[in-house]
């Protein structure tokens, strides 16, 4: 008997992609899995470490203000709904599973034209554009928040959390102190900016090296060419540029992290216990996405949220002793929220509905 096939797509962020290679690690074996996303985009760097097919096609970015690239894009949304078409075609899936982002728009359009099933995923507390469009051509739509349902059909929408790679919740507390060279002595503070790091965070990190020193043993994944060479000898201070197989292990060994506020990071911290110093892009940086996240983990008890319009080397420092004063409370919270199911849900409701097909 042949195994079923999925095709995946999202792309533009690590977030539209990093859900879907969990949800691929977990159904490789029974079903025959294709990916299609953009020619260029960091979607095809994640995606090709794994041995999966591969299939880039032309996408325009959907913008929400009035620009002559708009209609140039047009035309590349049009030229990849054409390319996804003839994929699909060619593919015959059973399943299309969409995380959102520019690019999943034309696979989409694409599958409900061949009446293809789709199953879509929004991690953030208000959908992008992209799942906006996408809504309409939805079979089943997950969310990461309770209060996200209200912007999709009720009766083919269900909140679910945000699916977590299971490797990261494996990690090993003393593989994590080892691999950093820490000790016991101190709390270990984490500090992820996301992939390609924030400069304003490193700045005010390393401006209160000093202060947070005395307290902490500090990972900071600062992001792709941001080492600072001159702090390479500090004690208690490793640097990274980031991390791939040994980060399951750090975040094991964290006692707090300083994170932006993109969904998927902050579902993978809740998921690990792990007290947040949130500090979400800013509305001249994002939609306000990543400001909507933050504030809903600050209300559940999870985390405090510090915007980088305050952030200076001062008040890093108090928001961070603030988080630390509230540990115990943040992780009791944690516990109750009782996440971390999503991945599996996903994986069963894929399975389940094509049994039913």
């Amino acid at each position: 008997m042949s195994k079923k096939k999925i095709v995946f797509t999202g792309g533009g962020s690590a977030g539209h992609v990093t859900p879907n290679i969990a949800i691929i690690g977990e159904i490789e074996k029974e079903w025959t899995i294709h990916y299609i996303g953009s020619k260029k985009g960091i979607e095809k760097d994640l995606i090709g470490k794994l041995e999966i097919p591969y299939y880039g096609i032309s996408s325009g970015k959907l913008r929400r203000y009035i620009d002559f690239e708009n209609f140039v894009d047009l035309f590349r949304v049009l030229k990849g709904c054409m390319e996804a078409r003839r994929l699909l075609k060619k593919l015959k899936p059973d399943l299309v599973f969409s995380k959102g982002g520019f690019v999943s728009v034309p696979v989409i359009l694409a599958a409900q034209s061949l009446k293809i099933p789709i199953f879509l995923h929004e991690s953030d507390m208000t959908p992008g554009l992209a799942n906006k469009i996408s809504q309409r051509f939805a079979t089943r739509i997950f969310t990461s928040f309770e209060e996200t349902k209200k912007y999709f059909p009720k009766d083919k929408t269900t909140a679910i959390g945000s699916p977590i790679r299971k490797e990261l919740l494996n990690g090993s507390k003393e593989k994590g102190r080892s691999f950093l060279g820490f000790h016991h002595n101190r709390p270990i503070l984490t500090i992820m900016g996301g992939s390609l790091g924030a400069k304003k965070i490193n700045e005010a990190v390393r401006n209160s090296l000093s202060a947070l020193t005395d307290k902490f043993q500090i990972v900071h994944l600062c992001g792709k060419n941001n080492i600072d060479d001159s702090l390479a000898t500090v004690p208690g201070y490793k640097q990274f540029e980031y991390v791939h197989e040994e980060l399951a292990d750090i975040l094991a060994a964290a006692n707090l992290v300083i994170t932006r506020g993109g969904s998927n990071s902050i579902f993978e911290f809740l998921a690990l216990n792990i007290p947040m110093l949130i500090i979400p892009l800013t509305l001249q940086q994002s939609r306000g996405d990543q400001i909507l996240n933050a504030k809903a983990f600050e209300e559940k008890g999870y985390s405090l949220t510090l915007e980088e319009e305050h952030l200076t080397s001062e008040t890093l420092v108090e928001y961070i002793e603030r988080v630390q004063e509230k540990s115990e409370e943040f992780k009791r919270n944690m516990k109750q929220s009782q996440q971390g199911e999503a991945l599996q849900t996903l994986v069963r409701e894929i399975n389940q509905y094509q049994a039913r097909r």
